[in-house]
């Protein structure tokens, strides 16, 4: 059964896409919306999925794990986009698609060697410290390109591009001037890395500013969700 609240928001949430893709002119089949249900229960993910969500993000992995079994029935992308710890990358390479939230070496590595050769490859994006903050994870602009080089050399994995958590900010001009600073990194590593295709930036809160810029995939979460569960 539909949740008609979840209907109601993706609605809603589409349709400001909508309306952000033609104002900035970009394609409309350009940027996908990843629903993000950490916290939420699988029957909130079904509902999304019955409107039309195929992409879904969780950042807590043993909740993950017991709603990608409940429902492995449904055609669903699977997203990690949370911190990961070294000791968790087994799950990881198991049982998800995409990894957005890799910044260093170590994972990378244990990621590849863990994801099953007759798995498609795991979908990877690394996460870049953009704002610079002390509290958030990612590699620094600095050291993106030997993470890239990297990604893109070991088995198993396919590098598809960035992720970012730019530090909050109030306005579309202070909000894109974060997401600008992602995208050029993108631009960059896009002419070394052709199979780059993936900006995953921009959440509820900026998600114009984010396709402004150049974003490829949004993380939406209170916005389809409402408040997290707790």
């Amino acid at each position: 059964m539909i949740n008609d609240h979840i209907a109601t928001n993706i609605a809603k949430v589409l349709q400001q896409v909508s309306s952000a893709v033609e104002k900035y002119q970009r394609e409309p089949a350009s940027v996908t919306v990843m629903a993000v249900s950490k916290t939420q229960p699988a029957d909130a993910v079904r509902s999304a999925a019955a409107i039309g969500i195929s992409d879904f993000g969780e950042n807590y992995l043993q909740e993950a794990l017991e709603k990608i079994e409940a429902c492995s029935d449904l055609a669903l992308n699977w997203h990690f986009i949370g911190p990961i710890q070294s000791n968790k990358t087994r799950p990881i390479a198991a049982h998800f698609d995409w990894v957005h939230s890799v910044d260093r070496e170590k994972l990378l590595r244990r990621l590849s060697e863990q994801r099953d050769p007759s798995l498609a490859p795991l979908n990877v994006c690394i996460q870049v410290n953009v704002s610079q903050e002390s509290s958030k994870s990612g590699v620094a602009p600095e050291e993106l390109p030997k993470l890239l080089d990297l990604a893109a050399e070991l088995p198993n994995l396919r590098l598809r591009g960035l992720m970012a958590i730019p530090a909050p900010a109030e306005g579309f001009t202070a909000q894109k001037q974060s997401c600008d600073a992602l995208a050029s990194l993108f631009a960059a590593a896009q002419q070394k890395h052709p199979s780059i295709d993936t900006l995953s930036m921009g959440m509820s809160a900026d998600l114009e500013a984010a396709i402004a810029a150049g974003s490829t995939m949004l993380r939406i979460g209170t916005a389809i969700f409402g408040p997290r569960q707790v």
